[in-house]
């Protein structure tokens, strides 16, 4: 995926007035704060030379009198000890940012004015977002290829304390505390709960919610916002466009509440939550099969992919769907009218359920209820008879997703939403030829996996996965090793909570979406 930018700007509520007084400051000296558009100019010769433009280490150009920071960036602004103080994000290289610190002194100006100007930058900074959130912090520090608490330290912590966010810590220190934690959460005096880890982490935390006696309330009311630390990092991919730490953290600082699709799993007699995906096939086994690679990072899925490609190794099952869009044109279709639908980043939990299907959050009353029900039963009941049931021998690989990244660089889903009330299945079978499969490999990096005419991509809302004449192997559910036996999955629209960076998920979308009929 692409390298995140600092520079994107927040969600304004109402425009600004470039030619209003009161968005200027003047400190006299020729030094001056002006708000224009989405930046703070910094008009202050001695601060702005170190801001200079450098080829090779060296200063180029003469030197400048002035500087801009993205409003984005902004962090928080106040008056402490009769001076003014502005906190922001610095991006010192193109992986981390810095927090850095304006200061200077009232003098003569009024802090009546000086106030005024600061609610003016703070609500151009954080536009609909939450300033100050409170956050349940759970570090996890054996993630992926380890160094959680060093990422969390130095470049998660300094951004979190210049945003004036109130942090309760935890460092975890087994698999499965977090599903504790937050079954136990005082939901009220929390907004968000920051996992620092992999993927696996967020997965507990939503399962932990999910076990909750109002559970319903609980994912409405408490947003998941995540941290990048281990090898895959999608939920932060998708949702903060970046699986560097330090601009995840600014991410989140101006993330805005998104609802988010959640699926339920019954396997046996035992329900979960998923909110990533599900794998059977080559996926399942390059995730789950190279456990003893963590160190690698995300490296250890490519490794493990390019060991599997040659077996050709084929996964007997029977798959039943309850297809809502069977058709790829229809898909994109779809796809648009989901990104024009509204303004994602105002949308709330209260739009999600008007618009669900209504068997998940219908109204106020039942948000002190646990999950909803299944619509579908569970994989113990009679498949329903409206599903597509077909059997397949050769079966390289099923996936289905409710989110676009799977890793960074690995765009499955590309028509994915996140509160479509649908999710993605692709599947292929095993028994192409290498350099077809490297083909696919190939259309993944590129973003054209969704028109490779060897993925069948649907739209479903509920489905069956049985598998065949196959006694033991891997089955994934967000990136957690289930038993090899058959999963049913349903979608529950809305009915999680996240914070995302623009309401949205980050991807680019399947290739000419944009010029769909609707």
């Amino acid at each position: 995926m692409a390298e995140a930018t600092p520079a994107a700007p927040a969600p304004v509520p109402h425009p600004i007035d470039n030619n209003n007084n009161n968005n200027i400051l003047n400190f006299g000296k020729g030094v001056s704060l002006a708000i224009v558009g989405d930046s703070l100019i910094v008009k202050d010769k001695a601060l702005a030379r170190h801001h200079r433009i450098k080829f090779c280490g060296f200063a180029v150009g003469s030197a400048p009198t002035e500087f801009s920071i993205p409003l984005y960036n902004v962090l928080w602004a106040e008056i402490a000890e009769n001076s003014l103080v502005v906190d922001y994000a610095d991006p010192f290289s193109k992986k981390h940012l810095r927090t850095a610190k304006l200061t200077y002194t009232l003098d003569e100006l009024a802090p009546d004015a000086v106030n005024a100007w600061v609610e003016i930058l703070l609500k151009g900074a954080y536009g609909t977002s939450q300033r100050r959130k409170r956050a349940k912090v759970l570090v996890n520090p054996h993630a992926g290829p380890g160094g959680a608490d060093k990422i969390w330290e130095h470049d998660v912590k300094p951004l979190f304390d210049a945003a004036r966010m109130s942090l309760d810590i935890v460092r975890t220190k087994f698999s499965g505390e977090a599903i504790g934690i937050c079954e136990n959460l005082d939901i009220d005096a929390f907004d968000i709960v920051i996992p620092c880890s992999g993927d696996g982490l967020p997965y507990e935390c939503i399962n932990g919610l999910g076990k909750r006696p109002d559970a319903r309330k609980a994912l409405r009311q408490v947003a998941i916002a995540h941290i990048p630390c281990g090898s895959g990092n999608a939920m932060s991919c998708n949702l903060n466009g970046t699986h560097r730490a330090g601009f995840a953290a600014l991410a989140i600082v101006k993330g805005v509440r998104t609802p988010l699709d959640l699926m339920s799993i019954t396997q046996g007699t035992t329900r979960t939550l998923s909110f990533l995906s599900q794998s059977v096939g080559i996926i399942a086994e390059c995730d789950l099969g190279t456990e003893n690679l963590r160190w690698l990072g995300a490296a250890r899925f490519n490794v493990g992919l390019m060991q599997r490609i040659f077996s050709k190794k084929v996964y007997p099952c029977d798959i039943s769907m309850k297809v809502e869009i069977p058709e790829k044109a229809n898909i994109k279709a779809h796809y648009k009218r989901e990104q024009i639908k509204g303004d994602y980043a105002t949308r709330r939990e209260k739009d999600a359920r008007e618009e669900s299907l209504g068997e998940s959050t219908s109204s106020d009353g039942d948000a002190g209820e646990g999950l909803p029900p299944l619509r579908f039963g569970t994989v113990n009941d009679k498949v329903p008879d409206d599903w597509e049931t077909a059997s397949y021998d050769k079966l390289g690989n099923f996936y289905c997703g409710n989110m676009a990244w799977m890793a960074p660089d690995a765009n499955f889903f590309s028509a994915a939403c996140p509160n479509d009330g649908l999710m993605d299945v692709v599947f292929n079978d095993g028994d192409i030829s290498a350099t077809r499969y490297l083909e696919l490999l190939t259309s993944v990096e590129s973003g054209r996996l969704f028109d490779n005419s060897h993925i069948s991509y649907r739209k479903v809302a509920a489905y069956r996965f049985t598998p065949r004449n196959q006694k033991d192997g891997y089955i994934s559910i967000d990136g957690e090793h289930v038993p090899f036996e058959p999963f049913q999955v349903e979608i529950h629209q809305g009915l999680g909570t996240v914070l995302s960076k623009s309401g949205k998920y980050e991807a680019a979308g399947p290739l000419g979406w944009e010029k769909a009929d609707v």
